[in-house]
């Protein structure tokens, strides 16, 4: 009989937080230890630096130098209310921002830096040392929703359910009365025009244009609640891919009035021909009115790896509660989608089980299915 007794093993390192950059060609992992950069076609690691402490959240500066740190985990490198904005280049920090309050998320681009708070959005001109601009209330806004570009900047509203939209060439701002219920998911497409919403019921994805702020589609997940995790427009705003707590990556036509269909080998990928196809899913259903059978649904899907975590508090019930709501210390993020080009993506999760999947559409008997071509542990664990 054995009786030595048990050697521990060390424990894991863990992924704090996965955002990619602007054109998804990269994804930036924040650690326990430091951050790491990976390639989104391969999962192959490109930067990796040791803070020794936790960055909660990591956000790049699209294929530049600078990135956005929030510090994070049980031992968190900086201040829970303080944005650094780290020269990847020169090793240093360029730029600190201190808040009065936690710092739920931050998007930067060349001219800004967004500031994501509980009940606001603060935002910088990019300079030494930063100016401030402007100062937006919104509803609660735990999980940090916003959405810079060098045109537009997109976060709650003062309602829960509303979109607010600024054009930053005139700060003029719009108010698209998205959703009844609070808002989950908000993402822009490349160009900055299409704006995709989901709400906490996670049934109904809506899409509307920026500019006029009108509703262009709507599209239905499914008919059972659900928890969206990601949404993500392809490179030329003709699809919209979407992943929930159900473990399903879901991929919709769009109908974008500003571009035309892209030439691809395959013609019906996120043509016209496989959106029918979702909308007659349901057969002589669908002929009923205001009802499920009757909306658009994902002209194909798949399944994704949801991976083995404990189920942690949200950070609005943590709060609720009066627990801790440290970045990186309720329950990891997970189905974080990336578009690698027009008919390739990658689906990236946070924690300890933390994995790359790529997925590719294909044309199979005359339909347009995506499927998983493979997958990682990118952590290595």
């Amino acid at each position: 009989m054995n009786t030595r007794p048990v050697i521990e093993s060390p424990p894991e390192h863990a992924a704090l937080s996965v955002t990619f950059n602007s054109d998804a060609s990269r994804f930036v992992v924040g650690l326990d230890s430091g951050f790491c950069i990976f390639l989104s076609n391969s999962s192959q690691i490109q930067t990796a630096r040791v803070f020794n402490a936790g960055l909660g959240l990591v956000q790049m500066m699209g294929n530049a130098n600078y990135l956005a740190l929030v510090g994070g985990g049980r031992s968190p490198k900086f201040p829970q209310n303080k944005v650094i904005v780290w020269d990847d280049s020169k090793g240093k920090i360029a730029l600190e921002l201190a808040t009065l309050t936690a710092v739920r998320g931050v998007q930067i681009s060349k001219s800004r830096i967004a500031v994501v708070l509980q009940n606001c959005v603060r935002v910088y001109a990019f300079q030494k040392p930063p100016l401030p601009l402007a100062r937006y209330e919104t509803a609660d806004n735990f999980l940090g929703l916003c959405c810079l570009t060098e045109k537009y900047l997109v976060f709650p509203g003062r309602t829960p359910g509303q979109v607010q939209v600024v054009q930053l060439a005139t700060d003029s701002v719009s108010i698209i009365p998205a959703h009844s219920s609070s808002l989950r998911a908000l993402q822009l497409s490349a160009d900055g025009e299409l704006l995709a919403t989901a709400s906490e019921k996670g049934t109904i994805i809506r899409i509307f244009s920026t500019s006029s702020c009108a509703k262009l589609a709507e599209r239905r997940r499914g008919s059972e609640f659900a928890t969206i995790y990601s949404l993500r427009f392809s490179p030329s705003g003709n699809m919209l891919a979407c992943t929930s707590d159900k473990g399903s990556l879901h991929i919709f036509d769009v109908p974008n009035p500003r571009k035309g269909r892209p030439s691809s080998p395959a013609p019906s990928i996120g043509g016209g021909s496989s959106n029918a196809e979702a909308t007659n899913k349901w057969g002589f259903l669908s002929n009923i009115p205001f009802g499920p059978f009757s909306d658009v649904y994902s002209f194909t899907s798949a399944a994704f790896e949801t991976g083995e975590e404990p189920l942690l508090p949200s950070p609005a019930r943590a709060v609720e509660r009066g627990d801790n709501t440290v970045l990186g210390t309720s329950r990891p993020m997970k189905g974080v989608i990336g578009w690698i080009d027009e008919t390739s993506l990658a689906v990236v999760g946070a924690g300890q089980d933390a994995r790359w999947e790529k997925f590719v559409l294909r044309e199979e008997e005359g339909r347009t299915v995506v499927v998983r071509e493979g997958w990682k542990r990118y952590l290595g664990n």
